[in-house]
């Protein structure tokens, strides 16, 4: 087997055999441009900053064609970015590139000192919302001339070049957890010893994928978050570590180390289900707040005793727990809050104290009313469905009975009113036929000298007004 062999180009030779096909991005079974908008923006930064970027893996056949085994999303976010009109996106990191740039005169000539040399200065830019033509003229030298490495496997056909792409690709990349964790780097070591403590082992409940995946890591950002720095609140966790980064404290970090270490002398097998993965950090909040009263742990861990039997499942000031967080793994700072006011008055009830405040105020409140009403729409969960679904079913009921009601009504009103004149047709007609039938007996009758009816015992006014009387 020939070793392969290394090449070096300058990204704008390099860029310039892709688009002239001399280097090939479109292997049968390479896949397709994939990368965001994030990777691209760091890519970026890492070339003009001259940072390094791995080698591109090429496979040669004996024609001299290049094909990419492994780097072709590197290369199409390169591509795109020199020539594809790309435009860096305000959400970059690290934005704001420094430079030398060579000092220039009013009339735009480059400035000699007295010994022959160029004059520079330092000069910043910042690429956000840039594109390449964009840049000044010293940043896009630099891309163009940054030195990209290759390694070439020789004698290669499709066959071969197939089994490359398979075996440079066979890896598992980072999820999002995992990346976000690497926004916090100031206090990394301390969530490493954190992880180590035999709560997350033995009382709690985790499964061994989120422990590989970098949920238990999220769990600890959040809980140093949410029991340090609520207000300022972050729903991604890739937010929370770069704000804990910056602002969080090491006591912060080793005071939730200590709680661990106390709930693990009193969690019991029947409450470690409430630590998972979607809870963990409200209870290890709850529990910090829960220390400052000086109260025996043992009473926290009746309360979650109490609140899994019981108090999950009731009504708390009309509000169901899981009925403010219909839609699971939500993390918006107003559900957050909801949960964490509802959790703190249920616990100070169970240990008989006063309340700690207003429940719901503010916007707590109304991220509540917001994220019921968004759950009852989308009917994310089957319990907290069904009993919204009977209310909603009982209040249509009544909204239907209403109306049926009002319908009946003037059913009824319209009915009386045509039964009236129903009526008063039928006992006219009653009174035509029974005047018609006594006009027929007199008919018979002899006739007889001053004979006279008396209109009052005519039943019929219609029969009434017919008749003549002498």
């Amino acid at each position: 087997m020939i070793k392969p062999r290394k090449q070096i180009y300058t990204l704008e030779m390099y860029l310039n055999k892709v688009r002239e096909f001399d280097i090939r991005n479109d292997s049968d079974v390479q896949r397709q441009f994939v990368w965001s908008n994030e990777q691209v923006n760091e890519l970026i930064v890492t070339v003009l900053t001259d940072d390094y970027v791995p080698p591109i893996i090429l496979g040669e056949e004996d024609s001299s064609q290049l094909w990419i085994v492994d780097g072709g999303q590197r290369t199409a976010a390169l591509k795109k970015y020199r020539y594809g009109n790309y435009r860096i996106t305000s959400a970059v990191e690290n934005s704001v590139i420094p430079y030398k740039s060579k000092v220039k005169d009013k009339n735009g000539r480059v400035v000699i000192d007295n010994e022959g040399n160029v004059v520079w200065e330092k000069a910043f830019f910042d690429i956000k919302n840039k594109t390449y033509e964009k840049l000044p003229d010293e940043l896009k030298k630099r891309l163009n001339e940054y030195q990209i490495e290759t390694v070439i496997h020789e004698h290669c056909d499709n066959h071969r070049i197939s089994q490359l792409i398979k075996r440079y690709n066979n890896h598992t990349s980072m999820n999002t957890n995992q990346k976000a964790f690497t926004h916090i780097d100031n206090y990394a070591r301390n969530i490493r010893e954190i992880l180590d403590k035999k709560f997350f082992n033995d009382y709690s409940e985790y499964t061994e994928a989120e422990k590989t995946k970098g949920v238990v890591e999220r769990v600890v950002v959040e809980t140093v978050m949410c029991s340090n720095h609520l207000s300022d609140w972050k729903k991604q966790t890739k937010a929370i570590c770069t704000y804990l980064n910056q602002h969080a404290q090491k006591e912060e970090f080793d005071k939730l180390s200590d709680n661990l270490r106390r709930l693990e002398q009193v969690v019991t097998d029947d409450v470690k289900s409430i630590f998972n993965s979607k809870d963990s950090f409200l209870f290890l909040t709850l529990f910090d707040r829960f220390t400052k009263w000086e109260i025996e742990d043992r009473a926290f861990i009746g309360f979650l005793r109490k609140f899994k039997k019981y108090l999950r499942k009731s009504p708390f000031n009309g509000v169901l727990f899981d009925e403010i967080d219909l839609d699971k793994g939500t993390k918006d700072k107003a559900v957050i809050m909801a949960k964490l006011d509802m959790l703190e008055n249920m616990l100070r009830g169970y240990l008989h104290m006063p309340e700690g405040g207003v429940i719901y105020s503010g916007i707590a409140k109304e991220g509540v009313k917001e994220r019921v009403d968004e759950g009852v729409k989308e009917r994310a969960n089957k319990g907290v469905k069904e009993r919204v679904d009977e209310g909603v079913k009982e209040r249509a009921n009544e909204g239907v009975k209403e109306r049926v009601d009002e319908g009946v009504k003037e059913k009824m009103k319209e009915g009386v009113e045509e039964r009236a004149k129903e009526g008063v047709k039928e006992r006219a007609d009653r009174g035509i036929a029974a005047a018609s039938m006594k006009l027929s007996k007199s008919e018979k009758r002899p006739k007889q000298e001053n004979f006279s009816l008396n209109p009052r015992r005519v039943h019929s006014p219609m029969l009434a007004s017919q008749q003549t009387f002498p």
